[in-house]
């Protein structure tokens, strides 16, 4: 790409799915080990515990609506697209499984 020296990037995908990430508040202490290629969230596990806590009650992280226009064809690239931490790749088994689903609510129904 087009940076040089430290660059982090990808986080967003592990805050959605709940990750520690998602914990982060404004003021929090980060530490970034360049040689182990690891970042952590200087906050005790209990407050952590405390903030996943508030957040699962508050329904989990949902992003927030936003009135666009997606193309079928982007629709269907969504339901297959994987997170960039497993790799950003489609996984087209979801597909696969959806049809196969529809095929036995289609058996049970006839």
């Amino acid at each position: 790409g087009g940076t040089s020296g430290l660059s982090i990037g990808h986080v967003s995908p592990e805050a959605a799915s709940g990750g520690v990430i998602a914990l982060v508040e404004d003021g929090d202490i980060i530490s970034i080990d360049i040689t182990t290629r690891a970042m952590t969230l200087e906050v005790s596990d209990e407050v952590l515990e405390t903030r996943r806590q508030a957040l699962l009650d508050a329904g989990g992280y949902r992003p927030r609506d936003r009135e666009r226009v997606v193309s079928p064809a982007l629709r269907a690239y969504a339901v297959m697209a994987q997170s960039a931490d497993k790799g950003a790749v489609r996984d087209v088994s979801v597909v696969e499984r959806a049809m196969q689903a529809a095929d036995e609510r289609e058996s049970v129904l006839s």
